[in-house]
């Protein structure tokens, strides 16, 4: 079965637009909220039409990114009981009770511990809006939260976006081929840890 492959087509589609910077921003937006798609299936495209525009693209979809993160965040701080039914029926609770309760014993320790898992997560393949929601229901204070925010997810985007800068056509080329087996090992990956975490550990 494909599942990303036509996902990754669709974002092709939403590059060649001509708003196509508006829906990148508020594609970046809101993947840190609740959408499952990630910026960086646009962000590439873009990039490959405008090289010269590297930076600027990837600056766009970091602030975005970050200002979803804030209001997943609030809605994670203040609205979680409100949305638990509905992250019952995406399947994400087991995820964000697992990611809650390491949260919380990290965060207890020191705010800044749980920066370090933050910085990780947000530079990792993993959907940032687990990781948003989770930092507010734990209640991360907002300055170590930003900052992993933005030093996480600033070193993908830019990283992904410079590597493309610089390899060209190959880069999307090879993105194109792979991306089915890219999402699928990914989705494994994240199975691994999480049983990891909840029999092994």
């Amino acid at each position: 079965m494909k599942l990303f492959k036509p996902l990754y087509e669709r974002a092709l589609k939403w590059a060649m637009h001509p708003r196509a910077e508006p829906l990148l921003a508020g594609l970046s937006f809101v993947e840190a909220i609740i959408f499952p798609v990630m910026p960086e299936v646009m962000l590439g495209p873009m990039v490959l039409a405008r090289p010269q525009r590297w930076a600027r693209l990837a600056t766009v979809s970091l602030v975005f990114s970050v200002l979803g993160a804030l209001v997943g965040y609030a809605l994670g701080h203040y609205a979680f009981a409100w949305a638990r039914p509905l992250f019952e029926s995406l399947g994400w609770m087991e995820r964000i009770d697992l990611q809650v309760q390491e949260l919380s014993e990290i965060a207890a320790q020191s705010p800044w511990s749980a920066f370090w898992v933050l910085v990780i997560a947000g530079f990792l393949p993993i959907p940032l809006k687990i990781f948003t929601w989770a930092s507010g229901i734990v209640g991360v204070p907002l300055l170590p939260f930003v900052a992993s925010m933005i030093i996480g997810r600033g070193k993908r985007v830019f990283l992904l976006a410079g590597a493309i800068r610089l390899a060209g056509p190959r880069a999307e080329a090879a993105l194109h081929r792979w991306i089915e087996w890219i999402g699928w090992g990914v989705l494994l990956a994240l199975g691994v840890v999480i049983i990891y975490f909840k029999f092994i550990r």
